[in-house]
């Protein structure tokens, strides 16, 4: 009997986002994105019984892009996806990628004891967990 190998949603994850403030514009959102090559900001919370937001770019291109509204003038709380789905650090990623099915996902950030320390979407899952896999 061969022994089923687990790959951690840690294992797998993303150090690719950054954590701001809600506040911010759009185009300072942008801005961090580009000059540190992100695919997701995520929203702090702003008490400790708030939650965490997310913004992709897909969210600036619907409520921004799409509406034809200023990115000068638009902050990110108004454009956020609030509350997200996350993932604990220690989940299997077959799981993960179950969850992200079932919730029509495309990421996720990653907590470990209340604290963000990545985020993880298919694109980590397939590549980095399938390679483990094979090993």
């Amino acid at each position: 009997m061969s022994e089923k190998s687990i790959i951690r949603v840690r294992d797998v994850m993303s150090a690719n986002y950054r954590v701001v403030d809600g506040l911010i514009t759009v185009t300072e959102g942008l801005q961090i994105m580009e000059s540190s090559d992100v695919r997701a900001l995520v929203v702090d919370k702003r008490d400790p019984d708030d939650v965490f937001g997310l913004v992709l770019m897909s969210d600036i291109a619907k409520n921004v892009l799409a509406e034809d509204r200023s990115c000068d003038r638009v902050s990110l709380y108004e454009i956020m996806a609030k509350p997200v789905v996350w993932v604990e650090s220690g989940m299997d990623i077959r799981y993960c990628a179950r969850l992200f099915h079932n919730f029509g996902l495309a990421i996720a950030p990653v907590l470990e004891k209340g604290a963000i320390i990545g985020v993880v979407s298919y694109h980590e899952m397939v590549l980095n967990g399938l390679a483990k896999l094979k090993k």
